[in-house]
């Protein structure tokens, strides 16, 4: 039977032990399985526009599923209009516990297409970068914020179809932007809703 050895550091006073090769080893094994135990996040790639579907399916397997959405400004029928759509397109984040979640339903999952990996490792997502996504999307309710400068077409209203800059905005409803009318710049002021930032 091998025994660890102890002794004392005699610059520290401290005592110092040696365990055998096979303790140290099983001593690691069992700290790196701790870990696995604790649920971390993962990224999924999914088909080709759909990842709603392949989140849809995924939880109603029971798995915990992150698609993060953001709000943006589309431009339909000469109207702007607000929509949802996932902020990184074709991937979405699921929760699993390495040695206890069953992984293998994942591949046969409609609208997944794989588990992102690095070699043939999955690799876990830290869990603050998913909380700040989280709060960032959470926070993205409304309309982009316009800058100062930045190109904007005007879709309503007297001056529907023309380009202007963004000034201002005047008050939560109005905005304030600079027209070339007469080879000459004019402020107008317009309703935000008839106003749409040009990509």
């Amino acid at each position: 039977m091998v025994r660890s050895r102890a002794w004392v550091d005699q610059r520290t006073g401290s005592v110092v032990c040696s365990a055998p090769p096979d303790q140290a080893k099983l001593a690691t094994d069992y700290m790196d399985s701790l870990q696995h135990r604790v649920p971390s996040w993962y990224v999924l790639q999914s088909k080709p526009r759909q990842a709603e579907r392949a989140q849809l399916n995924l939880e109603r397997q029971g798995y915990v599923v992150f698609l993060p959405r953001i709000t943006v400004e589309r431009i339909q029928r000469q109207r702007r209009q607000l929509a949802e759509e996932p902020l990184f397109p074709n991937y979405l984040f699921i929760r699993l516990q390495r040695w206890v979640d069953n992984w293998y339903p994942l591949r046969s999952t409609r609208g997944v297409a794989r588990l992102v990996t690095f070699g043939q490792e999955p690799v876990a997502i830290d869990q603050q970068l998913i909380e700040a996504i989280m709060q960032r999307c959470a926070q993205r309710t409304g309309p982009p914020e316009l800058q100062p400068g930045q190109p904007v077409e005007i879709l309503d209203g007297p001056f529907a179809g023309l380009s202007a800059i963004f000034k201002a905005p005047q008050g939560e409803q109005r905005v304030h932007l600079l027209l070339n009318l007469l080879q000459r710049p004019i402020t107008v002021s317009l309703p935000r809703a008839q106003v749409c930032a040009v990509s």
